[in-house]
């Protein structure tokens, strides 16, 4: 799958980079056990650590509000997605496991306090760009709603937008029924590059672990 970044984005935030990770014949199912019961001791863990913090307190949680406001969005009233997930969790209002994708999409943003999409490839049209969210960009989201995408980093196909840092579509949403997955890690520009590579790393191998198939992975940069 071709997938590339606008070069207006890199102009707005200099060093920003992206994960990317592609599963092919994976099986996604309800979340095992092992998945449900690790990902809720990790928010009870977590939710003891936040009583005496603030969530803004984390640095990589802080550096993406600041990025949202660089590139003209409130970071207030759009919060990225693994800062929403911990102020959930502040509230003792854990995450459930929807299935064994998004339990792990949900358990390694937790874990790394980053925004992490994923998205069903057959649902995807064409090539990829990560690009700045124009005027016009918008589409119905996993929050249920209708959501503007201007002046937010958005993943978008040849058709429109269908994932962001903040949220994702409806239309590319992962299900049982996928069976090709593209996951997109958002790095701010201060994240270590050696620290990404094997974050990838770990986050493909517990992938298809859990979901089968096979995944590649590789670090896309502003050149």
């Amino acid at each position: 799958m071709e997938i590339s970044i606008h070069p207006n984005l890199c102009d707005k935030v200099p060093g920003i980079f992206f994960g990317i990770l592609q599963y092919d014949g994976i099986a996604v199912s309800d979340s095992p056990q092992m998945l449900k019961g690790r990902l809720q001791l990790f928010q009870e863990s977590l939710f003891f650590d936040l009583e005496d913090k603030n969530v803004t307190d984390f640095e990589e949680i802080k550096e993406w509000r600041t990025l949202f406001k660089k590139l003209g969005k409130d970071p207030n009233r759009y919060r990225h997605s693994a800062e929403a997930l911990y102020r959930r969790v502040k509230k003792q209002n854990y995450i459930p496991t929807m299935n064994s994708a998004a339990g792990i999409n949900n358990f390694f943003s937790l874990k790394f306090r980053l925004p992490i999409g994923i998205y069903d490839i057959a649902f995807v049209s064409g090539a990829v760009e990560i690009r700045h969210g124009r005027p016009d960009d918008a589409y119905h989201g996993l929050n249920g709603r209708e959501n503007a995408m201007e002046n937010i980093i958005v993943t978008a196909d040849d058709k429109w937008p269908f994932g962001s840092p903040f949220v994702d579509s409806v239309r590319t949403a992962v299900t049982q029924e996928t069976k090709d997955a593209l996951q997109v890690v958002f790095f701010p520009p201060s994240f270590d590059a050696g620290e990404a590579e094997k974050l990838l790393e770990s986050l493909g191998s517990m992938f298809v672990q859990v979901n089968g198939g096979e995944f590649s992975k590789k670090i896309l940069a502003c050149t």
